[in-house]
Order: C-alpha cells, then sequence, then structure tokens
C-alpha cells in the first residue's frame, strides 16, 4: 500500500492494483543500507488546488461546483446518487485519461502527465519543505470507542442530522443500549440518530465501548468527510481516550479502473477529527452568522 498525504488530518492509502507501474528507488539510499539505516522517505507538500485542477485538466466538470453548492442540499445529492459515486470510476473523474507522477529527487517540482486520444499535457508542480511531518496523534491502544458499520448507515445519519443545519455534532457511545448516538442542535431544531448493535437488520457489525464517551466535533469538519462517506462500503469509527476520532473508509475500487485485474480492488481514506474545546461552539456560532 502506498500513502499520499494531502493534510495532517486526512489520508489516502492507495492499492497497488491502482498503478499500471510503480517504482520508487531513493537516490539517498544505499546497498549497504540496512531496513532500520534506511533513510527516509521524503516528504513534501504542494498546492492542493493546483493538484486539483491539474488531474481534471481534461474533465467536463466544473472542479468548483461542489463548493458552491449549498451544504444541505450537497449532502442529500450524493445521498440520492451513491451508487454512482465511486470515486474511482470514469463517470465520477469525468475523464478516462492515463496520468504518469513522478518525482526524481527531493527539491525537484512533481511531474504529472496526462494523456488522452492524442493530447498530452505535461504539467511541474512546486514542492515545499513539509511544516510538519507529524500526524494528529492518536492512540490506538486507549480506545473509547471502536465498532465498524456500512458507511451508508453513517451517510444517511450525518444527512439527517444536516436539515438542522448544526454547527457541532455530539457523539455519544455507551456499553448499553443504545449503544451509539449522533446527535446536533441547530437554529432549525435538534435530532438524535441512534445505532443499536442488537438491531435488525445490523447497524454495527463490531462493537467496543468500555465505558461511556461523550465528546463534540465541528459539524463543518464531518461535512467535509461526507463525500468519502457515501463513496465508501464500510467504515471504520474509533476515538481514542483524548476524543480525537478516526473515520477509515474501506472504499472498492470501480473493476475497469484497476490497472490489473484481479488484484485487490480497494483503497483506504482515513480521517482524524479533534474534538472541540470549549468556547469553539461559540467561534462557529459566530462565523456561520457572519457567513
Amino acid at each position: 500500500m502506498h500513502r499520499l498525504c494531502f493534510q495532517d488530518s486526512a489520508f489516502v492509502f492507495l492499492s497497488r492494483s491502482l498503478f499500471t507501474t510503480w517504482s520508487y528507488q531513493d537516490p539517498e539510499a544505499s546497498e549497504d543500507d540496512s531496513p532500520e539505516n534506511a533513510p527516509t522517505p521524503p516528504t513534501f507538500q504542494i498546492s492542493l488546488p493546483a493538484l486539483l485542477e491539474t488531474l481534471q485538466i481534461f474533465s467536463l466538470g466544473d472542479s468548483n461546483a461542489f463548493r458552491q453548492q449549498d451544504p444541505y442540499d450537497t449532502l442529500n445529492a450524493f445521498r440520492q446518487n451513491r451508487n454512482i459515486n465511486n470515486p474511482f470510476s470514469t463517470a465520477a473523474l469525468g475523464s478516462s485519461a492515463l496520468c504518469r507522477i513522478s518525482y526524481e529527487n527531493r527539491g525537484s517540482p512533481l511531474s504529472i502527465q496526462i494523456s488522452e486520444t492524442d493530447v498530452t499535457t505535461n504539467c511541474d508542480l512546486t514542492t515545499y519543505q513539509s511544516e510538519t511531518t507529524e500526524d494528529i496523534p492518536f492512540d490506538r491502544e486507549t480506545l473509547a470507542l471502536k465498532t465498524i458499520m456500512r458507511s451508508a448507515h453513517l451517510a444517511d445519519a450525518i444527512s439527517e442530522l444536516a436539515s438542522t443545519n448544526p454547527t457541532s455534532i455530539s457523539l455519544i457511545a455507551s456499553p448499553t443500549a443504545p449503544y451509539m448516538s449522533l446527535s446536533a442542535i441547530g437554529p432549525l431544531g435538534s435530532a438524535t440518530v441512534d445505532f443499536n448493535k442488537d438491531q435488525d437488520p445490523l447497524l454495527l457489525e463490531t462493537f467496543q465501548c468500555p465505558s461511556r464517551f461523550r465528546t463534540t466535533y465541528s459539524f463543518r469538519h464531518i461535512k467535509a468527510v461526507y463525500r468519502a462517506m457515501v463513496s465508501a462500503s464500510k467504515v471504520s469509527v474509533r476515538a481514542d481516550e483524548q476524543g480525537v476520532l478516526s473515520l477509515q473508509f474501506l472504499i472498492e475500487v470501480d473493476p475497469s479502473a484497476q490497472a490489473e485485474p484481479g488484484k485487490e480492488g480497494i483503497a483506504f481514506v482515513d480521517f482524524r477529527i479533534v474534538p472541540q474545546v470549549e468556547g469553539e461552539a461559540a467561534k462557529d456560532d459566530s462565523e456561520t452568522d457572519d457567513e
């Protein structure tokens, strides 16, 4: 698996089967280096808007359309069309172009070559030294909550809560019924969605919660995860004792998008969200009023 880090709170894990060819050799490494002494893989930053514009250069869609839509309408649109929202399908990408990505050495630009029919475009994106290589701390050894469920169930719940136009969302988990709940309060009302692990049909495939747990997150951050949520088939929801939330989505790759048919056709997207602290909710309220 190969990991591309786009920001310090979101990670994309791409299966080898998505690549026709993959070659990596660190120019600073030597044959005498042991695995323990091998150089650290290069880490760099690039402009995300520039990368998206480059990858969509042959696309017929508008890359800004998603940002310009009303948040609630956007959630409903993805919810109603989840069956065609596979992010690796040609329909979703709006293009069948082939892409070649290369990075020569530390400090070099990220070179992207995109080819479709008889047209080839070469782009060099400036790379910058990473401001930080640290991830959001997440303690896997002290989990307050761990559950696996169908991503569609979580997406439906978030869509329902979005109707209240909330600024924050609370996650409550307990070793007893109703086990896990999501609640939101906004100017249009309040709503709560319960997930009972004993319910039929089964909502929670696995569930671990040693003691009652409650924390609150910015709904703006949860909303940013929604596109991956409706594209995934399953999601692992974990929270450590500090309240850091990890949402790891399993996305099945369209067979036509796989470079090596028959190989593992999945990708993972992992989001980490820091809980709100006292005073942040009021700040989000004021920002919403200004908008």
